[in-house]
This record gives structure tokens, C-alpha cells and sequence, in this order.
């Protein structure tokens, strides 16, 4: 009989939501699984290849980027390189103060290295250090989070040999070499963070 009196009732299409305005979530774990972070995102089709003059970087920079995560994986796609030889002339007032916030807000530890040389760069730049003193609060805040966060990102652990489930003799003497080709490059790095500082003038 139940059936019956349902019998005029449609099936919920993934369109429909609840009364209270919500979206109904057609399948449940999904509210518990969050995607794994990144730091990629597509760059805006209008930009059929990037800049290499100051002027083209301007106008990309200007018209093309909307977001904040735009511009952060449009300065990692340059990489500190090329970014360095654009602006070998002149850095254009009030983009070295953008450039910090951009990289303060969307840092991640897989992007350090390219952080790092992206920094370099622009401390090589024409009239950095005018920029660097024409620096706003806010700006100069931006830099010293980028210095902050690149100091305490988190490394990779190292498991032993000897232990449970650890591997072989072999394994371990290739880990071991890893390990210290590892352990050398953040070492560059860190060397590289101090020195940094000092020409961001942040202490």
C-alpha cells in the first residue's frame, strides 16, 4: 500500500538540494576526503607563452593573472632565471612588494628551491635596493613571512638501518648517500635563506 501512495513520486536528481538550502552530498565519505595540496594551477589560455620583456610581463601580469595562486604558479613556471633577466634593468616600483605577498600567501615546501631562486633573482635586479626601501608595512610583513616559512618548513624523515622492516646492507649504504647528497643540499639552502635575509633586510 506504501508503494502505492509513493507511486507518484520522482526519484532526487543531483540538481535538487535539501529544504534548508544545501547541497545534497551524494556520496558521504566525500565530505571527509579532502583533495592532496598543490601548488598547481592552470595558467589563463590567453597567455599563449610567457613573457620576455618587461612590457609583456606587465600586461600578463596585469590583465591575465586574476588570482593571488595564478601569479604565484605564473612566477614558479618563469622561475628565478628568467625573472632575473627581465627585470636585469629595472624592477617597475610596487611589484617587488607584490611578488612577496604573492609568495607569503601560496608558499609550499615542495616550491623552496624554486622560492629560493625566485629571491635570489630579484635581489640581483636593477634598483632592488630602492624597491626594497620603498617597501610598505604590509610588505615588508610579507617579506619576513616569506623568510618565516621558509625556515620552518617541515624536512623529510630518515629511517635506519638495523631496525625492523629496514633495508638491506646495500639499501642502506644507497640511503646513506641519499641521505648525505640530501642533507648537503639543505644545508646550501639554509646558507642560501641567511644570506637572503640579510639582503631583504630581514632580521
Amino acid at each position: 500500500r506504501n508503494m502505492v501512495l509513493a507511486s507518484h513520486l520522482k526519484p532526487l536528481e543531483k540538481k535538487d538540494k535539501m529544504g534548508d538550502g544545501r547541497t545534497v552530498l551524494w556520496n558521504p565519505c566525500a565530505a571527509h576526503t579532502k583533495a592532496p595540496q598543490t601548488s598547481e594551477v592552470e595558467i589563463p589560455q590567453e597567455m599563449d607563452q610567457l613573457p620576455g620583456t618587461s612590457a609583456e610581463f606587465y600586461r600578463d601580469w596585469r590583465r591575465c593573472l586574476k588570482s593571488g595562486k595564478e601569479k604565484y604558479q605564473f612566477l614558479l613556471r618563469l622561475g628565478g632565471e628568467a625573472l632575473g633577466r627581465i627585470f636585469q634593468v629595472d624592477l617597475g616600483f610596487g611589484l617587488l612588494g607584490e611578488f612577496l605577498a604573492v609568495l607569503a600567501e601560496h608558499i609550499c615546501p615542495a616550491d623552496r628551491a624554486g622560492v629560493l631562486q625566485i629571491l635570489q633573482s630579484l635581489s640581483g635586479t636593477g634598483r632592488f635596493g630602492l624597491n626594497l626601501d620603498l617597501l610598505g608595512q604590509s610588505e615588508k610583513e610579507s617579506s619576513r613571512e616569506v623568510f618565516r616559512k621558509l625556515q620552518t618548513m617541515s624536512r623529510g624523515s630518515c629511517t635506519t638501518a638495523g631496525q625492523p622492516g629496514s633495508p638491506t646492507i646495500c639499501e642502506a649504504e644507497s640511503e646513506t648517500h641519499l641521505v648525505g647528497t640530501t642533507l648537503q643540499k639543505e644545508a646550501e639552502e639554509e646558507r642560501l635563506v641567511m644570506e637572503l635575509m640579510k639582503r631583504y633586510q630581514v632580521s
